[in-house]
């Protein structure tokens, strides 16, 4: 996975465009549509509407951005979280959205017309600007994508009806315990249907972490990535977090 650049930033600072969290999904009629990514959401508890951002004005948060990853339930609520790939001195930045994460609520997903369980990773970018903070947050950690600041949401990983996916574990059989990242890099169809996955990079590697995040998730189906609120086809990079109990 590429870090943010800086160019990102001139992007930021210059663009005028919705958030891409707001993406609308049509249901129709009153039931749950087929397919629907877990989505930011706009309501009290939504993320977006709980980080401080004057507080992080004042305590001297400059331009700054993180990726982070959470576990989205069938009612919205998170369930776990983490935040990774922080641009440097986005330390105040982290800390803020790890902790609005917890007790935040999200638009849940829906696979065949059923709410589900998913892993949402999404990207925050705070700036200021004349003084007044900016926030902005992506349904996606795709460099292309956020550089075009588009509204593409990442496919989402659902855990159980027919999917075989149940998270990502630690192998029990690793010759050491190491703390490791690994990268994968998959192609889901516009239907949720895993269609190719492969090791991008592991750190550290030639321990196994690539096989086992693979093997993790080999038998999973998604919510296809969304472009214009429409599903469609996608590549995209999933990252992968390995902690020793």
């Amino acid at each position: 996975m590429q870090r943010l650049r800086l160019s990102l930033w001139i992007l930021l600072l210059a663009s005028t465009g919705a958030f891409a969290a707001d993406v609308e999904v049509q249901t129709g009629n009153s039931k749950l549509p087929m397919y629907r990514p877990a989505l930011v959401g706009s309501g009290p508890a939504a993320i977006i509407n709980t980080i401080d951002t004057k507080g992080l004005v004042q305590q001297g948060q400059k331009d700054a951005a993180v990726m982070f990853s959470c576990s989205v339930a069938k009612d919205g609520e998170v369930m776990w979280s983490g935040t990774y790939h922080g641009t440097p001195g986005s330390q105040l930045l982290e800390k803020e959205v790890l902790k609005r994460l917890t007790g935040a609520k999200f638009i849940p997903a829906v696979y065949n017309h059923q709410p589900v369980e998913v892993i949402f990773n999404g990207s925050v970018f705070f700036a200021v600007i004349d003084g007044k903070p900016r926030l902005r947050i992506f349904s996606n950690q795709e460099g292309e994508e956020l550089k075009k600041e588009s509204d593409f949401v990442a496919p989402q990983p659902f855990i159980g009806n027919e999917s075989g996916f149940n998270g990502f574990h630690y192998p029990a059989d690793l010759p050491v315990e190491v703390r490791g990242e690994v990268s994968l890099r998959a192609t889901i169809s516009a239907t949720g249907v895993l269609k190719d996955l492969q090791v991008a990079s592991e750190d550290p590697p030639l321990v196994g972490l690539g096989q086992a995040a693979m093997l993790d998730l080999r038998n999973a189906r998604f919510i296809p990535a969304f472009r214009g609120g429409q599903p469609v086809e996608s590549t995209v990079t999933i990252p992968v977090f390995f902690h020793p109990k």
